[in-house]
């Protein structure tokens, strides 16, 4: 296995991007730097009351902003001598060509993410796919992130002039409102056809999705019985499925799709800690010793705990080094007689399964402010 130790930085004081100077101009130009997919600039503008929160969030923790981003670079590196992570069974090759056919059909796209890693999971090509039609976003398992992370994500899409739905599949959570959006943005298909002096149909809405991030239990919650099959683990969905909601609501649930080549290894990385790409793609204890050292660098896990008093906590080990390889061979001596393998197992298991906390293991991209504009009003002014 290959060396996951972190490289040694010290922590690196504010970037020339935050720091803030004094100004009468109210205009914000800023840019969304995103890890897996490719945002143009874009101009922003803010009312007085987003202003104020993205103040409050910069001044109680600005350099969190730049951990997160530090984590990223951390990620690429410790990743770089792994065994690239790729899985594309048969069954998504003949998914694609299929779900591209029946996308002709559908009224709107329910595009279902892992509210963890919710670029990880975005489709790089899902965009084009879908042209001029409507999207729904929803975030899955919002149980197993923070509210200060939902809060972020929300106020990130809600820039971008996306709809998002948090839901949990398992208990249902947010399955109404998404069948309620569903409805009223495809509200003007039986307009048209009214008009044309046709019938009335149910509005058809296609839920797409990366393999294992809920699409199938969000179906079985909001039909309120099981009509699809559903496991938690990736490629249980073989096919495509149309099932009816009501009188107003037809479904269609797809297995889960992925580019044919990932080419964001740290995305990948986070597919497998998550457990939504096949378990033969990847070493476990590789994906094990990077989601360790990432748990350590992470800001804060929850209640303002960090990630390494987290792992000591439940595993009574301590981290000094912050290296995940030597933190799994000391746990596979302390409860596996030295089996690496089922080390790596019971780390990655009782993540996915939320023992340690409401853990995100991304944050939305971080706003680069313009660094030849000339000031911003006194609330947008960091604190020292």
């Amino acid at each position: 296995m290959a060396s996951l130790a972190p490289p040694l930085h010290s922590r690196p004081s504010l970037s020339p991007s935050l720091r803030l100077k004094k100004s009468s101009t109210p205009r914000v130009s800023a840019t969304l730097v995103v890890s897996n997919v490719v945002a143009a600039e874009t101009s922003l503008s803010w009312s007085s009351k987003e202003k104020l929160n993205l103040s409050s969030k910069w001044n109680q923790s600005p350099l969190q902003e730049i951990d997160w981003e530090n984590l990223e670079a951390d990620l690429y590196h410790w990743t770089r001598p792994l065994r690239p992570v790729q899985w594309y069974p048969g069954h998504i090759a003949k998914t694609e060509k299929e779900l591209k056919e029946q996308l002709k059909l559908m009224d709107v796209v329910i595009e279902v993410r892992d509210a963890r890693i919710p670029m990880a999971t975005s489709h790089p090509q899902m965009d084009s796919w879908l042209g001029t039609r409507k999207k729904i976003l929803v975030l899955n398992r919002e149980d197993m992130i923070s509210a200060a992370d939902r809060n972020a994500w929300a106020a990130f899409f809600a820039r971008q002039g996306t709809r998002v739905v948090f839901s949990n599949g398992q208990l249902g959570m947010g399955t109404m409102k998404l069948g309620r959006l569903a409805k009223s943005l495809a509200v003007t298909v039986n307009t048209k056809r009214r008009a044309k002096g046709l019938l009335p149909r149910p509005v058809r809405a296609g839920i797409v999705g990366y393999p294992n991030v809920g699409k199938s239990s969000l179906i079985n919650r909001l039909l309120k019985r099981r009509m699809c099959p559903a496991a938690p683990r990736p490629g249980v969905t073989r096919e495509l499925k149309w099932v009816r909601f009501g009188k107003d609501l037809e479904l269609l649930d797809s297995p889960g799709i992925l580019p044919m080549r990932i080419s964001d290894q740290a995305a990948a990385i986070k597919l497998a800690i998550c457990d939504d790409i096949g378990e033969r793609s990847y070493d476990a204890a590789d994906v094990a010793a990077i989601l360790v050292q990432m748990l350590t660098r992470l800001p804060e896990v929850e209640h303002h705990a960090t990630g390494s008093e987290t792992l000591c906590k439940r595993y009574r080990i301590d981290l000094h080094d912050q290296c995940g390889k030597t933190f799994l061979q000391k746990l596979a001596l302390q409860l596996f007689n030295g089996d690496v393998s089922q080390a790596a197992f019971r780390i990655l298991s009782d993540f996915r399964k939320g023992k340690f906390g409401r853990v995100a293991l991304e944050r939305p991209p971080r706003i680069k402010m313009n660094l030849f504009m000339k000031g911003l009003p006194s609330l947008f002014r960091l604190q020292r």
